[in-house]
């Protein structure tokens, strides 16, 4: 697709283009929420159905980038994306807002799936991923410190996705119309390995990542209505939070699966549960900020190793692509969750809750780890067990609204 040593840019943009819709959709919620007649819970839902949205595409084309072409597909994916979410931005028709939110998660899915798949076929895929997550990450931090000084209403977010979307547009000319590949990991028709371990992960990873996003999406309004802090004070330590997830990427990718990724798996998760009851108690700028921004820098660093896990399940990484689309799906549901447990049982509460499942998550997503240690699976990044895997997925597709308390 791109020659060995060159960045692949274009890869790069679409990525962050297709990520930032995920980055920014609790501080679309929190819009819709105060800028529209809307119910937490129903902005919730909303979005929800944006991700679930987003994670169809992923189902549907995953398989269909080569046949269509990727030129091809991120145009349309981008399209969708000005369209949607364009729409979204300019209209105060609830359900015109729902619709737009649903075109405009397709394509950014859209978007996601083209760059997943064009990174996977890259020699490093891992460093294109690492940039492709610095990039999402610092436009989504500056949009979290911007957006509270542009004024009230629903629109700003949407209309921050759907620009980046039409700025990228030019960038897909240097995508291949056709990819040429000798096999689709989605299509093979061999007998999926390790099938025991792969399925007790992909039940698994729903779960675990439902628990993260589900506090993400309300962690702006635990900021804002528990934490009594202003909106640029929360979106400020939201932006160290995602500066922070970058600096867990990197050590990630520099350590690599050399000390085994049961240790990482499990006991991170266990960290993470701890993270998630401080972050839900928080009632003041330190609490808050300190369980957030720790909560960043551990997230990442158990999601490369649990997709990575997975792509050590299958050379021709048909785990990891079924993984990374079952996680999808514990995204779209965490939002929803998250307000419902919120609005139900209160923040602190749901904190317990959310942390509770997390380790018992732990559990056999810990064993599926040390069944591939015992079986040596665990190869070094970029070892055979890696080749033809997607990009990992950041898997907590969403974050924090910071605009509005509930």
């Amino acid at each position: 697709m791109f020659a060995p040593r060159t960045t692949p840019w274009p890869l790069v943009a679409l990525f962050t283009a297709g990520y930032l819709a995920p980055y920014l959709l609790p501080t679309t919620v929190g819009r819709l929420d105060s800028g529209l007649p809307l119910s937490a819970t129903q902005a919730g839902a909303i979005g929800s159905a944006l991700l679930l949205s987003s994670a169809s595409a992923g189902f549907l084309l995953a398989s269909r980038v080569e046949r269509i072409g990727a030129r091809t597909l991120a145009r349309a994916g981008l399209a969708l994306a000005v369209l949607g979410y364009g729409t979204a931005a300019l209209t105060t028709v609830i359900p015109a807002v729902i619709v737009g939110a649903l075109i405009g998660g397709f394509g950014s899915g859209t978007a996601t799936t083209v760059a997943a798949t064009g990174i996977a076929a890259q020699a490093d895929p891992h460093r294109t991923t690492t940039l492709g997550l610095l990039g999402v990450s610092a436009l989504a931090g500056a949009v979290y410190l911007t957006v509270p000084h542009l004024g009230a209403g629903h629109g700003l977010p949407l209309a921050a996705i759907a620009l980046t979307a039409l700025a990228v547009w030019p960038l897909t000319g240097r995508l291949p119309v056709r990819t040429a590949t000798t096999h689709n990991p989605l299509t093979g028709r061999a007998r999926l390995p390790h099938l025991r371990s792969g399925l007790l992960l992909a039940a698994a990873m729903p779960c675990w990542s439902l628990a993260q996003n589900a506090l993400w999406a309300v962690s702006g309004r635990i900021g804002l209505t528990q934490a009594h802090l202003t909106e640029a004070t929360v979106g400020a330590v939201f932006a160290v939070a995602l500066g922070a997830g970058l600096l867990g990427v990197t050590v990630a990718g520099a350590v690599g699966p050399r000390f085994g990724r049961a240790v990482p798996v499990g006991a991170g998760t266990a960290l993470i549960a701890g993270c998630v009851v401080l972050s839900a108690s928080a009632t003041g700028l330190t609490t808050f900020a300190v369980g957030e921004i720790s909560w960043n820098v551990l997230y990442p660093v158990v999601l490369s190793y649990a997709i990575g896990l997975a792509a050590t399940l299958d050379p021709r990484g048909r785990w990891a692509v079924l993984v990374g689309s079952a996680s999808s799906l514990g995204t779209a549901a965490g939002p929803l969750t998250g307000s419902v447990l919120a609005a139900r049982a209160g923040f602190a509460v749901m904190g317990v809750v959310l942390a509770a499942g997390l380790l018992v998550i732990a559990v056999p997503m810990t064993v599926v780890a040390l069944r591939a240690g015992r079986s040596g699976l665990v190869t070094p990044h970029g070892g055979p067990a890696y080749q033809g895997r997607p990009a990992p997925l950041k898997g907590r597709e969403s974050a924090p609204d910071v605009t509005t308390a509930a």
